[in-house]
């Protein structure tokens, strides 16, 4: 058996991109003495999230991902894999995207498909999912909303993703916020999500999300290491902080699927729509 260490992470991100330089070194060196082999940073981790989801007009600093931050990131990272979120410029367009490094360059790339309320304003959108072979195994990444459309889950499931990432910028409820965010109904349904995707798909599910408060817009935290039984392994609750666990990715897959295992059973004929 080969265990290994994940940590997800809940914290603040803004606009101080130095800032934010300075948080993710602490991080790393903090996931480094536990320890961990990945590390999930969240959405918009270099350069903040949008400061609201009417349309903000300015919106975080659109970066290269062929350029010096994506590469000051990867020598961060050294001998951990890495995940984290960005605004990602290419030509005139920008993309809400996320990125997985180790010190030796960039291993995957993703930009969120699925937009919630103004986002479209701010961001172009992806067109697609695709796992991606690391150090630590098959990996997947999503953003945010992307994980509440189960086929996101489920389309890197079937590209053989042992471990999904999933990056996030979630906020507490617009309408009737509760002033527990222990209890919001948004916080709710970022949790049974986690909960949702890694059991139906039998995977390892790692959930970073921002925490503290940006614009107008209060981040539920609540990062989190989920496995493949829909368990949650490590929680950070609403706070800042690292989820980490430690498992055998492999062994627990296999110990998921041994007596039902979902990918093998589907039946896709049946699931035609009209059919």
């Amino acid at each position: 058996m080969s265990t290994m260490r994940i940590a997800a992470v809940a914290a603040p991100f803004d606009r101080d991109v130095e800032g934010d330089f300075a948080r993710i070194e602490k991080l790393i060196a903090e996931a480094r003495t536990e320890g961990v082999g990945l590390l999930a940073l969240p959405e918009a981790a270099l350069g903040g999230y949008l400061a609201n989801l009417d349309g903000d007009a300015e919106g975080p600093p659109a970066l290269d991902p062929e350029g010096p931050e994506i590469r000051r990131l990867a020598e961060l990272a050294g001998d951990l894999v890495v995940t984290a979120g960005y605004c990602e410029r290419d030509g005139d367009r920008r993309y809400n995207s996320a990125v997985c490094v180790t010190g030796d360059g960039v291993l995957g790339h993703h930009r969120k498909v699925h937009q919630p309320l103004s986002e479209d304003a701010s961001y172009g959108a992806g067109d697609g999912f695709a796992a991606f072979d690391t150090p630590v195994g098959r990996l997947g990444m999503m953003i945010c909303y992307d994980k509440a459309f189960p086929e996101s889950a489920r389309a890197l499931a079937l590209d053989g993703a042992q471990v999904v990432v999933c990056m996030s910028a979630w906020p507490g409820s617009r309408t009737n916020p509760s002033a527990d965010l222990a209890e919001d109904r948004w916080k709710r349904r970022f949790d049974l999500f986690d909960r949702a995707r890694a059991l139906e798909n039998q995977i390892v599910w790692v959930s970073a999300n921002q925490s503290g408060t940006f614009g107008d817009l209060r981040f539920v935290a609540s990062a989190k290491i989920v496995d493949p039984g829909g368990e949650v392994l490590a929680d950070t609750g609403v706070g800042e902080g690292l989820a980490i666990a430690e498992l055998d990715v492999a062994a627990a897959l296999a110990g998921a699927r041994r007596a039902m295992a979902h990918l093998a059973d589907r039946r896709p004929a049946a699931y035609a729509v009209g059919g």
